[in-house]
């Protein structure tokens, strides 16, 4: 049965998965932040780290430099992701040591 997380996904999952830390099928509530970003790596069982891009501002020179901030995420079982698809992430409760936060869309897929 699929659940309505209340937030707008461009694609809801079609399969059925057993996995209880995923927001559509399982138990898992998204709360917080909402971030889009690219997946970086994936070699990881049921993780990922995505990427996400931002200018910070140096006041002294006065111009904004690039910086990158590397988040792990975890991967539900009904959303297929490989490495430099667009995502949307989701905060939710702490799954493990690291990961805070859950895949919710796939926005664009590298082919």
């Amino acid at each position: 049965m699929l659940k309505n997380i209340g937030i707008n996904v461009k694609i809801k999952p079609k399969d059925e998965c057993n996995d209880k830390n995923c927001p559509f099928h399982g138990n898992l509530k998204i709360r917080g932040n909402i971030f889009n970003g690219i997946v970086v790596s994936c070699k990881k069982e049921k993780s990922a780290l995505v990427e996400m891009p931002r200018f910070y501002y140096l006041s002294k020179y006065k111009i904004y430099e690039k910086r990158k901030t590397k988040i792990s995420v975890h991967i539900p079982e009904c959303i297929s992701v490989k490495e430099q698809d667009k995502v949307k992430i989701g905060e939710c409760r702490p799954i493990s040591k690291t990961k805070k936060f859950v895949i919710i869309d796939v926005l664009n897929k590298k082919i």
